[in-house]
């Protein structure tokens, strides 16, 4: 059993079919992430996501929570890189993958790129509400207005959310096709829905940096 296990992780196919589980698992997670998020439109001064966010903070299973999350991107991230360098080594030799059957778009060519800057915004990201914990900790909704009020935080943030939608754009259909599922009929309405998801999550979290940079939450 784990020597097939070993033989799976180990090969290109198995890579690919992990790449995209992990995947599929932190869409997962930006849908649950978004949808705490949108408390923060709530109007009544912080109020909602304040409870949202203490009472996330407040869960026994949050260091655990956290700790497979984070095992998630770093897995991702690693099986990312070492397919791009198979792929590229592999365009050396005269052999190209071609993931869409040869339908290149600007999402499926700039995965690499897309993927590298939501890396640096989620650094980012973690560095305002992550490693400076008390002060989240004490008024959430305060941190995240005084951090998206920012002009430069606030660009940073649209550019990582941006980079982030064309990522997931040509990301959700692709994993499927990595899992084996390809067919006729339903492989291309998981595209669509996948550009749409992407779309709305896009537009879901374009809509934090906008309203506390240049809408009601920064003139607060």
């Amino acid at each position: 059993m784990l020597s097939w296990i070993e033989r799976f992780v180990s090969s290109s196919v198995g890579r690919k079919a992990l790449m995209a589980l992990t995947g599929l698992m932190l869409i997962g997670f930006l849908i649950a992430h978004l949808a705490g998020n949108l408390s923060l439109f709530a109007g009544d001064e912080g109020a909602a996501f304040n409870a949202y966010a203490h009472g996330i903070s407040s869960l026994p299973i949050l260091p655990i929570a956290e700790l497979a999350l984070a095992l998630l991107f770093i897995g991702h991230i690693a099986l990312a890189v070492k397919t791009t360098r198979e792929n590229r080594r592999a365009r050396l030799i005269g052999y190209q993958v071609v993931s869409t059957h040869g339908q290149k778009t600007f999402a499926s060519q700039s995965m690499f790129l897309t993927g590298v800057t939501v890396l640096i915004f989620l650094i980012k990201h973690l560095w305002d509400f992550r490693l400076q914990k008390e002060a989240f900790e004490v008024d959430p909704f305060d941190s995240v207005q005084t951090a998206l009020s920012d002009p430069l935080t606030a660009c940073v943030y649209i550019l990582g959310i941006v980079a982030l939608g064309i990522h997931l754009s040509h990301a959700f259909g692709s994993a499927f096709q990595s899992l084996g599922f390809n067919h006729p009929k339903y492989t291309p309405l998981l595209r669509v829905f996948g550009k749409v998801l992407a779309v709305l999550l896009a537009t879901g979290f374009l809509a934090l940096p906008l309203y506390f940079w240049l809408g009601q939450g920064g003139s607060n």
